[in-house]
């Protein structure tokens, strides 16, 4: 049984995360590791992973069954849900389901140390990089122009991907670029190594109008050390999603989460660990920004994580709905 998964540019941590839920649930015969119960996933499923753009790209390649499941920040999935933004032209992304809330992602605002930017209003007139259309980082950068009163007319975008961004920086034919990702990301420490970049906060009145206007994002910051010496940077956080679509099977799903959250694989997850929350079961169902899947549902409850009551799949679209139609209109 193959089930492909959807992640990210082979230099973002989205495709090490696919490869590891690969690496995981994967159960072929003859391999060792899945002789102990549950510590794989149902017998004869292959997971494979494929690069891709991003949380855009892999809302829609999983709405249209083009793929199992992919990988995506909650925000992109809410919009997706609401058929707002990126999914205006595509609509409502109504076969969209929640497997699992994987980890906390950090948006980083990196800056060339020679273009003078301290702040997220110093990027006006700069040549910033919000990154490719089908990521889930442009959602996210465009939310922050807007919080702090800009627009991409307010700055020269470039919407290279982040490896393309990354060489233009260290070129010199670009002064900052915007990345979602679980920290550290490599990209980012390569150039903070390389002296060619700095973290820029983000904070203040802009962030608070920024956090007002999108409840997927939170509050957090950067720790310090997280990047060699770097100190604590403030910024903004979103949570990565595992998607999938509503016709999946509900015991193929159940028998996913039941592999994933088993305490025998918790070795190897803590040996590719990335941003915050980690895998951790009592996350697995937090922020679920679309319908949790069936299967999703049943694991979570009968693990303690939902109370039998919570969490139906026409509650959840609704409050999500509701939620972020209010926002529209605001």
């Amino acid at each position: 049984m193959l089930f492909r998964s959807s992640s990210g540019s082979t230099t973002g941590t989205y495709f090490p995360i696919g490869e590891l839920l690969a690496q995981l649930l994967s159960h072929p015969p003859g391999v060792g590791r899945c002789v102990a119960a549950n510590v794989c996933g149902p017998a004869g499923l292959i997971v494979s992973t494929r690069a891709s753009e991003g949380s855009v790209a892999n809302v829609l390649a999983v709405n249209m069954g083009s793929v199992s499941s992919g990988l995506a920040q909650a925000d992109a999935v809410a919009m997706a849900v609401a058929g707002q933004g990126p999914f205006r032209k595509t609509g409502r992304a109504r076969q969209l389901r929640v497997i699992a809330n994987l980890y906390g992602e950090d948006l980083h605002l990196l800056a060339a140390k020679k273009a003078n930017i301290k702040t997220v209003a110093d990027l006006r007139g700069k040549r910033v990089s919000l990154s490719t259309e089908g990521s889930g980082t442009i959602i996210t950068a465009r939310a922050v122009l807007s919080a702090y009163r800009m627009t991409e007319k307010s700055i020269v975008p470039n919407y290279d991907p982040a490896e393309k961004a990354s060489d233009l920086m260290q070129d010199g034919k670009l002064d900052a670029l915007f990345f979602v990702g679980g920290t550290p990301v490599n990209l980012i420490q390569q150039l903070l190594d390389e002296d060619v970049a700095t973290l820029v906060p983000i904070d203040g009145a802009g962030r608070t109008r920024l956090l007002a206007r999108e409840p997927y994002l939170s509050a957090h910051a950067i720790p310090q050390g997280t990047y060699g010496a770097s100190q604590a940077v403030e910024t903004v956080s979103v949570d990565a999603l595992w998607i999938t679509d509503a016709g999946q099977s509900d015991d193929l799903v159940y028998g996913m989460l039941k592999a994933l959250y088993n305490p025998a694989n918790r070795g190897i997850i803590e040996a590719q660990r990335s941003g915050g929350h980690f895998f951790e079961l009592n996350a697995g169902a937090k922020d679920a920004t679309a319908p949790l899947h069936p299967g999703a549902l049943r694991y979570f409850t009968e693990s303690g994580v939902l109370r039998s009551e919570e969490h139906t799949s026409e509650l959840q679209s609704l409050a999500y709905l509701v939620c972020r139609l209010l926002l529209e209109k605001k």
